[in-house]
């Protein structure tokens, strides 16, 4: 089994739920960090979910306050494990505010 750690990011995120992160066939990736980062000139609200092709979708974060031109590691020690198909998402509610880092490690 082959382990390659990668950065995945997504800029300008706004009010409608976008992927981040999409776990490829025959693959498990461990999540090991998620940054958000406001980059509008008003506070927002973030919120970060995973989508499952064979269970149900979840929130894992809803309605994070980030005040403007602050960023937040999400994780803080924690792992997540996302199997095939998994996607990791995100949204602001406000437009064109919300960067994202996402740090992985995709097991093969």
């Amino acid at each position: 089994m082959a382990n390659n750690f990668k950065l995945k990011t997504k800029a300008n995120v706004g009010v409608t739920t976008v992927g981040i992160y999409t776990a490829p066939t025959s693959t498990t990736t461990v999540v090991i960090g998620i940054t958000a980062a406001n980059v509008s000139s008003s506070n927002i609200n973030v919120g970060i979910g995973i989508t499952r092709p064979s269970a149900d979708d979840i929130e894992i974060a809803k309605n994070i306050p980030l005040p403007q031109g602050s960023s937040l590691e999400f994780m803080q020690g924690n792992k997540i494990v996302l199997e095939q198909n998994d996607t990791l998402t995100a949204k602001s509610d406000v437009n064109n505010s919300l960067d994202m880092a996402v740090t992985i490690m995709e097991i093969t």
